[in-house]
């Protein structure tokens, strides 16, 4: 290997603690949004903006390389009422704020979120646990308390395959 130029001067980095983000409610701002037509939803990057975690994900994004923050929103006829219901959301908490079908709006405006833990299989075959966006809510829920942490959502256990025993037929075939 060969020396890496300016050794001596260079500032050691990535041992630090950092706070890990728990379950709870967040205030958040909308950092981008991306219509996904195919699938009839929205995706979005939220980022805390109030409080000891503020600016949480951006932190995340700028020292692990990725977003840990995204709220999806269908749009799909099923799931229309539940749509409206989030702009609506948006437009209460958003002085001045009206929905005009244009997701880019969306960028720069606040949402309560309550995120809780959930398990998954990670790829080398044992269970993790991270956060998810659970719900949404107004920001003036998320500030007063006025919201419910869900219970972790644990992965269903896995049964083990029974075996088949052997049959003894006498060693004849049936046909």
């Amino acid at each position: 290997m060969n020396p890496i130029n300016n050794w001596n001067n260079i500032e050691a980095t990535g041992n630090e603690e950092y706070k890990r983000l728990v379950p709870g409610g967040y205030v958040c701002r909308i950092i981008k949004v991306e219509d996904r037509p195919e699938k009839s939803y929205l995706y979005m990057e939220l980022d805390i903006s109030e409080g000891e975690y503020m600016n949480y994900a951006s932190n995340c994004m700028e020292r692990n390389g990725f977003w840990p923050i995204k709220l999806f929103r269908s749009y799909s006829d099923k799931a229309a009422g539940m749509f409206k219901g989030f702009i609506q959301q948006i437009e209460q908490t958003n002085p001045g704020y009206h929905w005009d079908w244009k997701e880019q709006t969306l960028v720069g405006r606040v949402i309560g979120v309550v995120l809780g833990e959930e398990e998954y299989k990670k790829m080398d075959g044992s269970i993790g646990t991270r956060l998810n966006i659970t719900r949404t809510k107004t920001p003036a829920d998320i500030r007063d308390g006025n919201f419910k942490v869900p219970e972790k959502k644990l992965l269903p256990k896995e049964e083990p395959i029974a075996s088949f025993a052997p049959v003894d037929d006498g060693g004849e075939l049936p046909f």
